[in-house]
């Protein structure tokens, strides 16, 4: 991760988007641009807490071990999204870690600086008590699928999940590129599982594999799977 020359607009992320204008000044004398490549760490599960990043450019997995050999990605950020709030708490070591999956710009703030945001600016803090309330809801339902879930519908859902997230691209397929082991981490399973299931879904015709692009081809079967309605 080295410092970057890039200047974001001090707009877009999660932090300007609810500040005050008469705090804009202050942001962009503290905020520090970092750019991180594909596979390279924003941070590391265990690490002590420094401070909070926002996505300016690119996208990035936040992951958790489950056990010595495996990882749980729990979610993905892209452009404006927030990464290290989980270090707010009493504990002063990041319980997650974040890896860019694309080469990524991320905006940096110390913890303190951070703070003093959320003081001065009562929208911050509003919208970042409502997006760990909807964080949390989020990963308590997806504890519940990998607990109940057959593979097949955990693999729909993450597939419905990545292409509300990032949409698509030009040529139809979700706008973004993940590994197979990255996405049977996302899905809570082994590699192999993942690609029976994915022979099997476009054996189904819902969806269209080419390489790491992936196309959804009837949404309606990938939500039968899920169990859930639109």
């Amino acid at each position: 991760m080295t410092k970057s020359n890039n200047r974001c607009d001090v707009e877009s992320c999660f932090l300007c988007k609810f500040c005050l204008n008469d705090w804009m000044p202050a942001i962009a004398s503290q905020k520090i641009n970092y750019t991180i490549k594909k596979g390279e760490a924003v941070f590391k599960e265990g690490e002590p807490v420094a401070g909070i990043y926002f996505v300016y450019s690119g996208s990035v997995k936040v992951h958790k071990r489950w056990d010595t050999e495996k990882e749980l990605i729990l979610r993905f950020a892209k452009r404006g999204d927030i990464l290290g709030h989980m270090g707010l708490g009493a504990d002063s070591h990041y319980p997650v870690s974040a890896t860019a999956i694309e080469p990524t710009v991320v905006c940096y703030v110390d913890m303190d600086f951070f703070r003093s945001s959320l003081n001065v600016n009562s929208p911050l803090a509003y919208n970042l008590i409502t997006f760990l309330t909807d964080e949390l809801k989020e990963s308590e339902h997806r504890m519940r699928n990998l607990a109940h879930m057959p593979v097949k519908g955990r693999v729909a859902q993450a597939l419905l999940t990545l292409n509300k997230q990032f949409g698509i691209n030009a040529n139809g397929a979700i706008n973004v590129e993940l590994s197979r082991q990255d996405l049977a981490s996302f899905t809570g399973t082994a590699y192999e599982t993942l690609f029976r299931m994915l022979v099997e879904l476009t054996e189904e015709k819902a969806i269209h594999v080419n390489g790491k692009s992936i196309f959804i081809v009837d949404e309606q079967k990938l939500h039968i799977h899920t169990g859930e309605t639109i």
